[in-house]
């Protein structure tokens, strides 16, 4: 089983409050083209607005492209983090409202598959960026490659985005039975992206609740949708966040709802991740301990 990111504990408000850490929310798609980069950029944006510290993490590692939505020009991506040139904190970006950006690299075909060494140390530095962390957005690739699932399988939450198109909805279904089957993810949160109407968001919504419960067996959650607007796309050109750029347009109106709700969702005492990575490093020792049992046996 894949690895999981692993999120610490940070700094307790009172003397009788449970403890707080950050809450790690995934984005994914089941295919590109749908406006997922842009959500994330958005809801950070709103989430900061919102009074939260946001880091958000471009986790397309071979292909990214959220610091160009953002018009943001990073001097160090993730590939020099992996490749050991510098920690993570130090290719930290600050974007609108506030937000921390960690940039991915573009082009880099090594890095869309990520290795076990190279997925713990991304979790050690996660670990270390964390501690001043309301919220951590990972902002994945599309579709079902390795990278994709391991970062989806590590959050707290998983929001799946859709848009109309039918494709969108077979290869959302795709992901989360990708999800289901090989990570045994449970649960899953439902945005619909550029829709022209409320109902039409609903009917979309629908019809993958349908197939996901008839076929699958798992919860998905309708968390909303965000209206086709005319403002994203000028905010694109712009490479601005339309939550910034034009705040009152019904768009940027949908997302600081989102926010509002997201806010609102429990984050575990206990990260689900922190088990299975307890679980990976037992599994390393044990291993580790069977290798030099086998080699006492054959070099007494």
């Amino acid at each position: 089983m894949q690895s999981r990111t692993i999120m610490p504990e940070i700094s307790i408000p009172g003397p009788h409050a449970p403890p707080s850490r950050t809450h790690v929310i995934a984005v994914s798609s089941g295919k590109g083209g749908v406006g997922k980069t842009n959500v994330v950029a958005n809801l950070a944006v709103a989430l900061a607005q919102s009074g939260k510290r946001v880091v958000v993490l471009d986790a397309d590692l071979g292909l990214g492209n959220l610091d160009v939505l953002l018009g943001l020009v990073p001097r160090y991506t993730i590939e020099h983090v992996l490749s050991g040139l510098c920690p993570l904190h130090e290719i930290c970006l600050k974007g609108p409202a506030g937000i921390q950006v960690l940039p991915a690299s573009s082009g880099v075909p090594h890095l869309t598959s990520l290795t076990e060494s190279q997925q713990i140390m991304l979790q050690e530095q996660l670990e270390q960026l964390a501690a001043e962390t309301d919220v951590l957005l990972i902002d994945t690739g599309a579709g079902i490659a390795p990278n994709v699932t391991f970062f989806a399988s590590a959050a707290d939450d998983t929001v799946v985005v859709v848009t109309p198109e039918p494709t969108s909805l077979t290869d959302a279904y795709a992901l989360i039975k990708v999800l289901t089957r090989q990570y045994r993810e449970r649960r899953f949160k439902v945005l619909v992206n550029q829709a022209k109407s409320r109902q039409e968001a609903g009917d979309v919504f629908k019809k993958l609740d349908r197939a996901v419960d008839r076929f699958l067996h798992v919860a998905v959650e309708y968390v909303g949708w965000i209206p086709q607007d005319d403002y994203v796309s000028l905010a694109v050109v712009k490479q601005k966040a339309v939550c910034d750029l034009f705040p009152g347009s019904p768009s940027a109106r949908a997302f600081s709802s989102l926010a509002g709700q997201v806010t609102q969702w429990p984050t575990p005492v206990i990260a689900k991740s922190a088990v299975q990575l307890l679980r990976q490093q037992l599994v390393r020792l044990n291993a580790a301990r069977v290798k030099h049992m086998k080699d006492v046996q054959v070099h007494p």
